[in-house]
């Protein structure tokens, strides 16, 4: 019989069962931060103390998710880590809990990666040492040894553990694009999280343009922002999560810059610098080519990102 699994990429609070907020700890994800949610129902084998065939299963399947779902946040760097990390912290659940089924929870908190296992049990997971002909007990050490901050809640029923959100391959967060001066009149366009909305963007987006009156070319603003309004919708969003947003907003300046910024709820962009010199994808390059500067951001009290850009009036020279 297959085992049952519910994944949940949503923002749906579970009362049963949750990472722990004490001082030692990271705390439970927030909205509108990703994060990936499972429970496990065990199904132990009757006949021995060892992990039954089902039950074996699991460490190999929550990788997989796990591998999913870091490369759709762009947190590629730790995928390697990161499982192994989740496989140590369920196998040990697998083999102590006392309850029915194990919670898996992978949540990015601040410029952190959180694995929480909660297993139901009381008992604290404790090191202990292993002999150089030992098969098992090292889990925990190795726990402890890779990850940069990890603990049980005060219940004990919780383990986790935390990753740095690593981004060489570009700048965690920049500061917005300048403007050369204040933002004279504005208009802001809701948008659906869904494909559609790239679409929606182009055709409104030029109404929008129309009556903010800029004087730059039109085309090439249109143009650049259906590009982020697509990029958002491929990357700032998370599959079956409900109630996301996305929204663009265009800008003129007394200087007559024409500000487009457009917002997702994904605060990560860890390939910036590759998507823009073209590296990564030819979207981000391309609205350089239209005289796009470039930027990304993550608002103040917001959990998501913005993309900006900025063109200067006038004709552009393509």
């Amino acid at each position: 019989m297959e085992p049952t699994m519910t994944a949940n990429f949503a923002d749906q609070e579970r009362t049963r069962r949750h990472a722990p907020e004490a001082a030692d700890d990271l705390g439970k994800p927030t909205s509108p931060r990703p994060y990936l949610d499972v429970s496990l129902v065990r199904r132990p084998n009757p006949h021995s103390a060892g992990l039954s065939e089902t039950e074996a299963a699991w460490p190999q399947r929550l990788r997989r998710l796990a591998r999913a779902c870091l490369t759709h946040w762009g947190c590629t760097e730790l995928i390697d880590a990161a499982e192994l990390l989740l496989t140590e912290l369920v196998t040990n659940a697998l083999r102590h809990a006392n309850g029915s089924s194990i919670g898996v929870r992978i949540y990015v908190r601040g410029a952190r990666l959180v694995i929480a296992v909660n297993d139901g049990s009381p008992a604290v997971p404790v090191l202990r040492p292993a002999g150089p002909d030992d098969e098992s007990g090292r889990g925990l050490f190795l726990v402890e040894a890779l990850a940069e901050s990890s603990g049980v809640s005060a219940d004990g029923a919780t383990t986790w553990c935390s990753l740095p959100l690593t981004r060489d391959k570009g700048p965690s967060v920049m500061e917005p694009a300048a403007v050369t001066a204040p933002v004279l009149r504005e208009m802001l366009l809701e948008l659906p999280a869904d494909p559609s909305a790239v679409k929606i963007a182009r055709v409104c987006g030029r109404t929008r343009l129309t009556m903010l009156d800029w004087p730059g070319n039109g085309h090439a603003a249109i143009a650049v922002l259906g590009t982020l309004v697509d990029n958002a919708v491929a990357h700032g969003l998370t599959p079956g999560r409900t109630g996301q947003s996305l929204s663009a907003r265009l800008g003129v300046t007394e200087d007559q810059e024409l500000v487009i910024d457009v917002t997702d709820p994904n605060p990560l962009f860890p390939n910036f610098a590759e998507a823009i010199d073209g590296t990564v994808g030819g979207g981000l390059w391309s609205a350089q080519r239209h005289g796009a500067r470039l930027s990304w951001f993550v608002p103040s009290g917001f959990g998501g990102k913005t993309v900006r850009a900025v063109f200067q009036p006038g004709l552009v020279d393509l």
